[in-house]
């Protein structure tokens, strides 16, 4: 580490240490997701969002750029992997990552002494379905009355994972010293 912070690599190349704690964090949700791939599920697009604990992480101490990098990084790789890349997996992925993302940012940044991460996480997981939801529709389903049926179990799904990603966040961020300072 030289005397501005920065880590110095190899090349000579300067690494901030928030560009390398954002691309740590990015390896762990896309790690995470690829685990959480794996987990059977009864319904389409029906997932746990652990990856969503990381990006609520880095929106708490990176702001919206960080999270957002985290986001687009996870969707992008994961899709890569998976071979899903501009399929529908990715697209929804996409989608509903996005706009999670911005929505819990927004809420961070209008309510930032009034809301927990908690209550944070569970608006991201609502407005991550109802995001998927919206895009099943309209792009690949075309039947209200399929979406219809499952919304339901999505959206009471996305409040239940919402509530413990929002929980564990919470306890991640009891451990980060920086965090505690502000």
């Amino acid at each position: 580490m030289n005397n501005s912070g920065n880590i110095s690599s190899d090349s000579g190349a300067k690494v901030r240490p928030e560009a390398l704690h954002i691309a740590l964090l990015s390896a762990y949700a896309v790690g995470l997701h690829s685990i959480e791939a794996l987990i059977p599920t009864p319904v389409p697009w029906l997932r746990l969002g652990l990856a969503n604990i990381i990006t609520l992480v880095t929106l708490y101490l990176y702001g919206l750029k960080g999270g957002m990098t985290v986001t687009l990084t996870r969707v992008f790789i994961r899709s890569l992997l998976a071979g899903t890349f501009l399929g529908p997996a990715f697209i929804m992925s996409l989608g509903g990552g996005v706009v999670s993302t911005l929505t819990m940012w927004a809420l961070m940044s209008v309510f930032k002494k009034y809301i927990s991460p908690v209550s944070v996480s569970i608006f991201g997981a609502l407005f991550h379905n109802v995001t998927q939801l919206f895009l099943a529709y309209f792009l690949f389903v075309k039947q209200i009355q399929a979406i219809l049926i499952v919304s339901p179990v999505i959206l009471f799904f996305g409040l239940l994972t919402g509530i413990v990603n929002g929980i564990a966040t919470s306890m991640i961020l009891k451990r980060i010293p920086q965090f505690n300072k502000k």
